[in-house]
This record gives C-alpha cells, sequence and structure tokens, in this order.
C-alpha cells in the first residue's frame, strides 16, 4: 500500500504521518513472515539498518519475545563497542544471535585477505554458508 500525501487518514478521523504508514507495513510484514516461514532471520551488524530492523521486530511481536534469529556476520573490523551493544541488546531482549566470522574462512584459506584490507565484500560466503547451515528460509536485512 503506497503513500501519496504526507498524512493518511485512518478511522475515526485519526492520521497517520507517511512515516507512521511505513512503520505499520514493516510491522505488518514482519508478522506475515512469522506466519508463512519456520527459519527467519534478521541479519544484525549493530549498525543503524539493522537496529532498525530489530526495533521494529520487537515492535511487531511486543511482549512476545522476537521469533527470528538475529545473524551476525563478523568482519573482524567492528569496534568493541558495537560488539558490546550487539551482546547487551541481545541479552536485554532474550534474543538468539548466531555470530559467523569472515576471521574463522581467512584462516582456513577459503577467503584470502584482500589488497585494500576491506573486509566487507569478504563477508559473502560466510553469510550464504550460514544460511545453508542453519536453514534460514527467508532473510531480513537492512540497506
Amino acid at each position: 500500500m503506497a503513500s501519496t500525501g504526507a498524512v493518511r487518514r485512518v478511522d475515526a478521523g485519526a492520521t497517520l504521518s507517511h512515516l507512521d504508514v511505513l512503520e505499520s507495513e514493516a510491522v505488518h510484514i514482519f508478522r506475515e513472515v512469522a506466519g508463512e516461514f519456520e527459519r527467519p532471520v534478521i541479519l544484525f551488524s549493530g549498525g543503524k539498518d539493522s537496529i532498525l530492523m530489530l526495533h521494529l521486530a520487537l515492535k511487531a511481536f511486543a511482549p512476545a519475545p522476537v521469533p527470528f534469529t538475529l545473524l551476525h556476520v563478523d568482519t573482524g573490523h567492528n569496534f568493541p563497542e558495537v560488539l558490546a551493544f550487539r551482546d547487551r541488546v541481545v541479552a536485554e531482549h532474550g534474543l538468539r544471535l548466531r555470530v559467523v566470522s569472515v576471521q574463522d574462512y581467512l584462516d582456513r584459506g577459503v577467503l584470502r585477505e584482500r589488497p585494500d584490507g576491506t573486509r566487507n565484500p569478504l563477508q559473502t560466503v560466510p553469510l550464504t554458508e550460514a544460511i545453508q547451515q542453519h536453514r534460514f528460509d527467508a532473510v531480513f536485512g537492512g540497506g
């Protein structure tokens, strides 16, 4: 349902802003996925996009727990504060977390370090293998 105006009318004359409509649609999608799939997952790096996705999931299922696992593909280049935040949020909300490490793939020789030192492009193999290994059948990601 697309919103063309800044405000949309709903029952009894109440209004929703464009952001409220988008939030409502996102909550609906989270609930639909929970009803249609067996093993959904939310990609969670601790960045702004994944924090928003988690916020929406928490809102969609409150006061019940989020029925999805979080998956963090750790590049090894995270600030310690980001990892501490990730772990604190997981503990506070009783979430399930899976972490797959790019460094593990480098150590096993499956991947090679890039000359420019960036590891973001190296996340694809660990991500797809984690999805297959844990049989995740729906994946939420921000971006």
